[in-house]
């Protein structure tokens, strides 16, 4: 039996959206005030550079429900809410007069190709073992250009953390990564308040103290402005010198050429946000410091046994096995256009509300910091100085602004391959996403988690945070020719955090 909120969001669905090619009297009345159709606008640069051989990524969100998965109200609530972003119901292609662009094309959606649901046995040995094959193999393939690039899988299949799953699958040209999110969730409801958007954690700005020391305020301003200057000037030094010829030390995370097209392995785990939280109160840091410093402590562990020759387990790993001097970076491809928020896409999807959207792909060069250290909570200092002069830098902006003259000066193929050498020389993608604060429901179905990831990149390694509510979500996406064992990584990461929370504890800093 269907639960009453999937019920109350059938009864919610709002009238279909139309999608011919030509002719409606939504097209008429844009022609009218001037704007252009959607027929007639054409993929933005960065969206067209997904297309590329090396450059096909695929976005995939994970989605944990507590409840069976009715795939008929899923249906019914899609076409009155996800597709009412252009995005997904328009085919992307060639222009025919010039062969190198392509353009949106207003489209029918037929649900049917896009929502796929599997028949399962319930009986399986390993649900969670077949989950995991079946994202992996999922990874092995793309979608028909014959229809909008995206795919919702619906397993009625009870895990260990839930009781089915969705999958959604999001070919990296409709948006990047942030948008894709916060688009999602504006699909969703929160389960106490079936008409109340998710919340999502604003930081606060500290409050700046006045005072008459104008003399101290200039100087300070002055001395902010000219680090800023000379951070940018370093980190764009360093983008140029990736682009040309400086690599990543060979170490156990780094893929091998050709590392984009091969099929990816996802694993998550499970932590308590609390315990993020209980550290980063203790060291007046942000969550984000947290989660990169136990990323680092986790690699280091990881990194450290392979190096000592892969000790089993019960033996210890403490010795320092690591190389002295380990250059291991991780690429933050950052959209530099402010992403929509949850509310302005919920408007959009509801009464058509006009909102900005694309991606415009800065560069961000994150070094990890690999040691192995006798104080764990010295691998969050360390995070927080980097982050905080990252912080301190146009890095993006700057980067954004090479490739687009690369573009422009030397076409498509340039920028591609500008894109792909800086993102190849580098080892991983590191990325923490904020969550919606209470339960969420996604059409009436109450959501247990939410793991996000990507295959097609063109390194062996990307890891995610995600949180919700009151957990943090660790997502592995990996290459197993190159890490053949993920859960293991996985498990380090995770003992990391164990072992910072408890050095905070022990000295009585919480």
């Amino acid at each position: 039996m269907e639960s009453r909120n999937s019920f109350r969001w059938r009864k919610q669905a709002l009238k279909p959206i139309e999608t011919s090619r030509s002719g409606s009297k939504r097209e008429e009345e844009e022609n009218k005030n001037g704007q252009r159709s959607a027929e007639e606008e054409p993929l933005s640069p960065a969206s067209r550079l997904y297309h590329e051989p090396n450059f096909n990524v695929y976005v995939i969100a994970i989605m944990g429900c507590k409840t069976r998965i009715y795939p008929d109200v899923v249906k019914a609530n899609l076409g009155d809410t996800l597709l009412k972003h252009p995005r997904f119901s328009s085919l992307q292609v060639e222009d025919d007069k010039n062969k190198e662009e392509m353009k949106w094309v207003p489209t029918e959606v037929d649900l049917e190709r896009h929502v796929i649901v599997p028949e399962l046995d319930q009986n399986m040995d390993s649900p969670d073992k077949f989950l995991e094959d079946y994202i992996y193999n999922l990874s092995k393939t793309t979608i028909d250009k014959s229809q909008p690039l995206w795919d919702l899988h619906l397993l009625n299949l009870r895990t260990s953390e839930s009781e089915a799953v969705g999958i959604f699958r999001i070919h990296h040209s409709l948006g990047d990564g942030t948008s894709l999110l916060s688009l999602l969730l504006a699909c969703t409801r929160q389960m106490n308040d079936p008409l109340a958007l998710p919340t999502i954690p604003i930081r606060k700005k500290k409050e700046k103290k006045h005072d008459n020391k104008w003399f101290w305020r200039i100087m300070f301003k002055f001395l902010l402005a000219f680090q800023v200057f000379w951070n940018t000037v370093v980190d764009v030094f360093m983008f140029l010198a990736t682009a040309l010829f400086l690599k990543d030390t060979q170490n156990p995370l780094k893929g091998l050429p050709g590392s984009e097209s091969t099929p990816r392995r996802i694993v998550y785990r499970t932590v308590s946000l609390d315990d993020l939280k209980l550290v980063k109160n203790a060291m007046n840091t942000t969550i984000n410091d947290v989660a990169f410093g136990m990323t680092q402590a986790g690699l280091s562990r990881y990194i450290n046994r392979i190096c000592g020759g892969n000790k089993k387990e019960g033996e210890t790993i403490e010795m320092d096995n690591l190389p002295k001097k380990i250059r291991l970076r991780s690429t933050l491809l950052v959209n530099i256009r402010p992403a929509p928020g949850i509310q302005a896409l919920a408007d959009m999807m509801e009464k058509d509300a006009e909102v900005k959207w694309g991606n415009w792909i800065g560069y961000v060069l994150l070094p990890f910091n690999i040691a192995i250290r006798d104080d764990p909570l010295d691998y969050v200092r360390n995070a927080k100085a980097i982050i905080d002069r990252k912080k301190r830098s146009l890095e993006a902006i700057s980067t954004f602004s090479i490739a687009d003259l690369a573009l422009k000066l030397f076409g498509l193929k340039a920028a591609s391959a500008l894109s792909h050498k800086v993102v190849s020389r580098t080892t991983m993608c590191f990325s923490n996403m904020v969550g919606p604060l209470e339960e969420i429901g996604f059409y009436g179905h109450p959501m247990a988690f939410l793991a996000p990831s990507s295959y097609g990149q063109p390194y062996a390694l990307m890891i995610n945070f995600q949180s919700y509510i009151d957990k943090m979500t660790i997502v592995l996406s990996v290459d197993e020719g190159t890490i053949p064992n993920p859960h293991q990584l996985c498990d380090d990461i995770v003992e990391s955090l164990g072992l910072i929370k408890d050095a905070v504890l022990t000295r009585g800093l919480a």
